[in-house]
Protein backbone atom coordinates (compact mmCIF):
# COMPACT_ATOMS: atom_id res chain seq x y z
CA UNK A 1 0.00 0.00 0.00
CA UNK A 2 2.64 2.39 0.83
CA UNK A 3 4.57 1.58 -1.99
CA UNK A 4 1.15 2.14 -4.57
CA UNK A 5 0.78 5.29 -2.37
CA UNK A 6 4.00 6.26 -3.15
CA UNK A 7 4.08 5.85 -7.10
CA UNK A 8 0.72 7.65 -7.35
CA UNK A 9 1.97 10.69 -5.31
CA UNK A 10 4.89 10.77 -8.11
CA UNK A 11 2.72 10.47 -10.84
CA UNK A 12 0.59 13.43 -9.93
CA UNK A 13 4.10 15.40 -9.39
CA UNK A 14 5.18 15.08 -12.83
CA UNK A 15 1.39 16.01 -14.37
CA UNK A 16 2.03 19.45 -15.68
CA UNK A 17 -0.05 22.70 -14.01
CA UNK A 18 -3.00 24.14 -15.67
CA UNK A 19 -2.07 26.85 -17.50
CA UNK A 20 -4.43 29.44 -15.45
CA UNK A 21 -3.25 27.76 -12.22
CA UNK A 22 -2.11 31.06 -10.97
CA UNK A 23 -5.34 32.74 -12.28
CA UNK A 24 -5.96 35.27 -14.74
CA UNK A 25 -3.39 38.30 -15.18
CA UNK A 26 -5.22 41.69 -13.10
CA UNK A 27 -4.90 43.67 -16.26
CA UNK A 28 -4.26 43.98 -19.24
CA UNK A 29 -0.83 45.76 -19.13
CA UNK A 30 0.74 42.24 -17.96
CA UNK A 31 0.49 40.40 -20.82
CA UNK A 32 4.13 39.84 -22.58
CA UNK A 33 4.84 42.73 -24.80
CA UNK A 34 6.23 42.62 -28.02
CA UNK A 35 6.83 45.62 -30.61
CA UNK A 36 4.54 46.74 -33.17
CA UNK A 37 4.49 49.50 -36.09
CA UNK A 38 1.44 52.51 -36.18
CA UNK A 39 1.00 54.70 -38.61
CA UNK A 40 -1.47 56.59 -39.95
CA UNK A 41 -3.38 56.04 -43.75
CA UNK A 42 -6.32 57.64 -44.75
CA UNK A 43 -7.19 59.51 -41.51
CA UNK A 44 -7.06 55.59 -39.85
CA UNK A 45 -3.99 54.15 -37.42
CA UNK A 46 -2.91 51.21 -38.54
CA UNK A 47 -1.39 48.26 -37.22
CA UNK A 48 1.81 46.17 -38.19
CA UNK A 49 2.48 43.19 -36.17
CA UNK A 50 3.17 39.44 -36.14
CA UNK A 51 2.10 36.70 -34.30
CA UNK A 52 3.71 33.68 -35.74
CA UNK A 53 4.20 31.59 -32.61
CA UNK A 54 0.39 30.95 -32.93
CA UNK A 55 1.35 28.08 -35.14
CA UNK A 56 4.07 26.10 -32.91
CA UNK A 57 5.77 22.81 -34.82
CA UNK A 58 3.03 20.50 -34.16
CA UNK A 59 -0.08 22.47 -36.01
CA UNK A 60 2.21 23.82 -38.92
CA UNK A 61 2.73 19.51 -39.39
CA UNK A 62 -0.99 19.29 -39.05
CA UNK A 63 -1.45 22.10 -41.63
CA UNK A 64 -1.09 19.55 -44.38
CA UNK A 65 -3.42 17.09 -43.43
CA UNK A 66 -6.46 18.27 -45.45
CA UNK A 67 -8.49 19.67 -42.66
CA UNK A 68 -9.31 23.40 -42.31
CA UNK A 69 -7.11 25.31 -39.86
CA UNK A 70 -8.21 28.42 -38.87
CA UNK A 71 -6.57 31.39 -36.81
CA UNK A 72 -8.46 34.39 -35.41
CA UNK A 73 -7.09 37.43 -34.51
CA UNK A 74 -8.62 40.11 -32.20
CA UNK A 75 -6.98 43.38 -31.24
CA UNK A 76 -8.33 45.91 -28.86
CA UNK A 77 -7.51 49.51 -28.15
CA UNK A 78 -6.67 50.50 -24.83
CA UNK A 79 -5.71 54.56 -22.69
CA UNK A 80 -3.31 53.61 -21.27
CA UNK A 81 -4.37 53.51 -17.64
CA UNK A 82 -7.90 53.04 -18.73
CA UNK A 83 -10.23 50.04 -17.36
CA UNK A 84 -11.70 48.51 -20.74
CA UNK A 85 -10.84 48.72 -24.23
CA UNK A 86 -12.42 51.67 -27.03
CA UNK A 87 -12.07 50.16 -29.86
CA UNK A 88 -10.95 46.62 -32.01
CA UNK A 89 -9.97 45.18 -35.28
CA UNK A 90 -10.13 41.09 -35.93
CA UNK A 91 -9.46 39.11 -38.60
CA UNK A 92 -9.88 35.39 -38.96
CA UNK A 93 -7.85 33.19 -41.26
CA UNK A 94 -9.14 29.38 -42.80
CA UNK A 95 -6.41 27.11 -44.15
CA UNK A 96 -6.64 24.27 -46.25
CA UNK A 97 -4.45 22.42 -47.79
CA UNK A 98 -5.55 21.24 -51.47
CA UNK A 99 -3.95 17.51 -51.69
CA UNK A 100 -4.22 17.36 -54.73
CA UNK A 101 -2.92 20.82 -56.12
CA UNK A 102 -0.85 20.68 -53.17
CA UNK A 103 -1.12 24.56 -52.04
CA UNK A 104 -2.90 25.89 -49.12
CA UNK A 105 -5.64 27.77 -50.07
CA UNK A 106 -6.25 31.02 -47.66
CA UNK A 107 -10.17 32.56 -47.18
CA UNK A 108 -9.15 35.91 -45.08
CA UNK A 109 -11.97 37.62 -43.36
CA UNK A 110 -10.13 41.19 -41.95
CA UNK A 111 -11.00 44.92 -41.85
CA UNK A 112 -11.96 45.53 -45.69
CA UNK A 113 -13.54 42.49 -46.26
CA UNK A 114 -12.88 38.78 -47.50
CA UNK A 115 -10.47 37.49 -50.01
CA UNK A 116 -8.82 34.46 -51.27
CA UNK A 117 -4.88 33.75 -51.43
CA UNK A 118 -2.83 31.18 -52.37
CA UNK A 119 0.01 30.21 -50.56
CA UNK A 120 2.83 27.93 -52.08
CA UNK A 121 4.38 26.96 -48.97
CA UNK A 122 4.25 27.19 -44.93
CA UNK A 123 5.88 30.85 -44.97
CA UNK A 124 2.81 31.95 -47.20
CA UNK A 125 0.60 30.39 -44.47
CA UNK A 126 2.98 32.60 -41.89
CA UNK A 127 2.73 35.87 -44.23
CA UNK A 128 -1.07 35.89 -44.77
CA UNK A 129 -2.24 34.50 -41.51
CA UNK A 130 0.09 35.24 -38.70
CA UNK A 131 1.21 38.88 -39.82
CA UNK A 132 -0.59 41.79 -40.36
CA UNK A 133 0.75 45.29 -42.24
CA UNK A 134 -1.19 48.13 -42.12
CA UNK A 135 -4.14 46.85 -40.41
CA UNK A 136 -6.73 49.18 -40.08
CA UNK A 137 -6.78 49.67 -35.93
CA UNK A 138 -9.10 52.78 -35.53
CA UNK A 139 -10.05 56.00 -36.55
CA UNK A 140 -7.30 58.94 -35.71
CA UNK A 141 -10.21 60.90 -34.30
CA UNK A 142 -11.58 58.78 -31.83
CA UNK A 143 -7.59 59.30 -30.34
CA UNK A 144 -7.20 62.36 -28.10
CA UNK A 145 -3.87 63.97 -28.99
CA UNK A 146 -1.05 63.43 -26.37
CA UNK A 147 -2.52 60.31 -25.01
CA UNK A 148 -0.95 57.10 -24.87
CA UNK A 149 -2.73 53.84 -25.97
CA UNK A 150 -1.67 50.22 -26.42
CA UNK A 151 -3.46 46.71 -28.28
CA UNK A 152 -4.06 43.70 -26.43
CA UNK A 153 -4.43 41.16 -28.49
CA UNK A 154 -5.70 37.24 -28.47
CA UNK A 155 -5.13 34.97 -31.28
CA UNK A 156 -6.58 31.54 -31.31
CA UNK A 157 -6.04 28.40 -33.66
CA UNK A 158 -8.93 26.43 -34.32
CA UNK A 159 -11.41 28.22 -31.80
CA UNK A 160 -14.41 26.30 -30.48
CA UNK A 161 -16.38 29.05 -30.75
CA UNK A 162 -18.26 29.75 -34.03
CA UNK A 163 -20.32 32.22 -32.76
CA UNK A 164 -17.17 34.17 -31.56
CA UNK A 165 -16.24 33.62 -35.65
CA UNK A 166 -19.14 35.09 -36.85
CA UNK A 167 -18.67 38.12 -34.43
CA UNK A 168 -15.87 39.14 -36.09
CA UNK A 169 -17.23 38.69 -39.45
CA UNK A 170 -19.83 40.81 -39.36
CA UNK A 171 -17.33 43.71 -37.40
CA UNK A 172 -15.10 43.38 -39.82
CA UNK A 173 -17.34 43.52 -42.89
CA UNK A 174 -18.84 46.68 -41.84
CA UNK A 175 -17.94 49.61 -43.97
CA UNK A 176 -14.79 50.73 -41.69
CA UNK A 177 -13.89 47.22 -40.73
CA UNK A 178 -13.39 48.30 -37.02
CA UNK A 179 -14.16 51.30 -34.81
CA UNK A 180 -15.47 51.73 -31.28
CA UNK A 181 -16.74 49.00 -28.85
CA UNK A 182 -18.67 49.09 -26.13
CA UNK A 183 -20.82 46.93 -23.57
CA UNK A 184 -23.60 46.23 -26.14
CA UNK A 185 -21.23 44.80 -28.74
CA UNK A 186 -21.20 40.78 -29.08
CA UNK A 187 -17.22 41.18 -28.72
CA UNK A 188 -16.79 43.06 -25.89
CA UNK A 189 -16.09 41.64 -22.13
CA UNK A 190 -14.39 42.41 -19.45
CA UNK A 191 -10.20 41.47 -18.99
CA UNK A 192 -10.70 38.53 -17.65
CA UNK A 193 -13.29 37.01 -20.31
CA UNK A 194 -11.18 38.87 -23.04
CA UNK A 195 -7.94 37.75 -22.46
CA UNK A 196 -7.63 34.45 -20.20
CA UNK A 197 -6.79 31.16 -22.28
CA UNK A 198 -9.73 28.67 -20.85
CA UNK A 199 -7.94 25.14 -21.11
CA UNK A 200 -9.80 23.00 -24.30
CA UNK A 201 -10.95 26.25 -25.69
CA UNK A 202 -8.71 25.83 -28.55
CA UNK A 203 -5.58 24.68 -30.48
CA UNK A 204 -3.66 27.20 -28.96
CA UNK A 205 -4.51 30.16 -27.41
CA UNK A 206 -2.25 33.37 -27.05
CA UNK A 207 -2.50 36.67 -25.55
CA UNK A 208 -0.02 39.84 -25.90
CA UNK A 209 0.24 43.69 -25.52
CA UNK A 210 2.22 46.29 -27.80
CA UNK A 211 3.83 49.04 -26.39
CA UNK A 212 2.39 52.04 -25.79
CA UNK A 213 2.24 54.51 -28.66
CA UNK A 214 1.11 58.47 -29.38
CA UNK A 215 -1.83 58.87 -32.21
CA UNK A 216 0.41 59.38 -34.98
CA UNK A 217 0.40 62.90 -36.73
CA UNK A 218 -1.96 63.55 -39.96
CA UNK A 219 1.14 64.01 -42.23
CA UNK A 220 2.53 67.78 -43.16
CA UNK A 221 0.51 68.96 -46.17
CA UNK A 222 2.34 69.09 -49.99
Amino acid sequence: MRRTAAVLALLAASVPARVDADGPPPSPTTLPERGAQFVLEDKVVRMGVGYRDALDAALTKKLENGLPTVIAMRGYVFRDGGPDPIALTARSCRIVYDLWDEVFRIQLVQPGGQSSVVAVNVEGVMRNCCETKKMPLVDRALLADGVRYFVAAIVEVNPVSQQMLNSIKRWVTRPNGQGPIGPGDSLFGSFVGLFVARINSADKTIAFRTQTFLPPDPPPPP
